[in-house]
């Protein structure tokens, strides 16, 4: 018998509650469906989740005569969804973590719980490895720059030697990527274990992103004209296109795209994750006012698509609104000549789906002496 309905079929016993609430993970995950399980003395229960194809607010069922609240949703094998919980009582309602699931996800506005979906890891290269070398990160601040004062972080490899040439990776909404992406273990264990190239990696922390990714021309000024002038002075670069790549997530693939854009003899390879590539082809945009400039800068590239990299790895959730737009632009990105890689995953536009995609881009970009004996 399925565990849900053991719990269904014995909610009525107290003992038999208890003991099944202490010894089993949940959400309950079985034959392709996940049960949401909630106990308290409430008025209603929603489950609020980010699949978009589905209806955000599930709600839950109470069983009667306890206080145990359920819902059952479809999850696909290898599925990763995050989700809080809406607590109704009387005229206030608030969103909560799960109380029975210790799996959380951070992002800059705190965490939402986890649900695994059958044969879903977490790849083991994005967990610290003794073993592996640590990389170092240094601080830098520009000032006078055409976005004004601004931060950076400097991401140097294990054995890094001043007598050797190393790739350049720029980072859109860098610091976000080390504290919600496990950016430094993932490019440690990386080098390490030959996947990837060592690589010299300049970590953004940006003052205002909405304003500045959306095809912002100073902001492309500050990437070519100051942040890379200093890098290649500061580093043993190989200083070509080819040895350079731009990558970001969501409003920060746009960031890239757009410098891409504006400069496309000076890099040569793309990572894009999740981009917030919102465009039209009849009629309004309806994401707000923060996509116009979005719109405006997609649209013009799709009404005459160039070539802008030699390499473009691009990634999106299945769960994502922006899936149809990122699906959009593989042939547009392939009809200028630009090589194409596109992996999706069952989740949603969120940092660890992001993380969970970094081995295959870096190592398809900058792939490591391990990495090309598989190739």
């Amino acid at each position: 018998m399925l565990k849900r309905h053991q719990l269904l079929d014995n909610a009525k016993d107290p003992d038999f509650v208890e003991r099944f609430l202490e010894e089993e993970s949940f959400p309950l995950v079985e034959a392709g469906m996940a049960m949401f399980v909630f106990r308290g003395d409430v008025d209603a229960v929603n489950v609020r989740h980010w699949i978009y194809g589905l209806t955000s607010t599930q709600p839950c069922t109470r069983i009667d005569g306890t206080e145990l609240w359920y819902a059952i949703l479809e999850m696909p094998a290898e599925s990763r969804v995050e989700y809080k919980f809406e607590i109704v009582l009387g005229d206030k309602a608030r969103w909560i973590k799960d109380p029975l699931n210790p799996n959380l996800a951070r992002d800059p506005y705190g965490a939402n719980s986890v649900c695994y979906g059958e044969g879903y890891a977490r790849p083991e290269w994005t967990l610290p490895d003794p073993d592996a070398r640590q990389g170092s990160l240094k601080s830098v601040v520009f000032r006078d720059t055409p976005l004004g004062t601004q931060h950076m972080s400097v991401y140097l490899p294990a054995r890094f030697h001043e007598d050797r040439r190393y790739n350049l990776l720029i980072v859109h909404d860098g610091g976000d990527f080390l504290d919600y992406a496990d950016l430094k273990v993932v490019l440690d264990n990386l080098i390490h274990n030959l996947d990837c190239a060592p690589l010299i990696v300049a970590l953004s922390h940006p003052n205002n992103r909405l304003d500045d990714y959306p095809n912002n021309e100073a902001h492309a000024r500050y990437v070519r004209e100051v942040m890379v002038p200093w890098l290649e002075e500061q580093f043993p670069l190989y200083g070509t296109p080819e040895s350079r790549c731009l990558m970001g997530a969501s409003f920060g693939a746009v960031a890239s795209l757009s410098v891409a854009a504006r400069y496309p003899s000076d890099f040569g390879k793309l990572l894009l994750q999740s981009g917030s590539f919102g465009f039209t082809d009849i009629g309004k945009q309806h994401r707000g006012p923060l996509f116009d400039r979005v719109v405006e800068f997609v649209n013009d590239y799709r009404a005459a698509p160039k070539r802008v990299a030699d390499r473009v790895f691009i990634s999106c959730g299945m769960y994502e609104s922006l899936i149809y737009e990122n699906r959009s632009m593989v042939p547009l990105f392939q009809s200028t000549g630009m090589e194409v890689r596109y992996v999706e995953a069952r989740d949603g536009h969120n940092w660890e789906n992001w993380r969970d995609r970094l081995r295959e881009g870096l190592s398809w970009l900058f792939p490591g002496p391990q990495w090309m004996y598989y190739e």
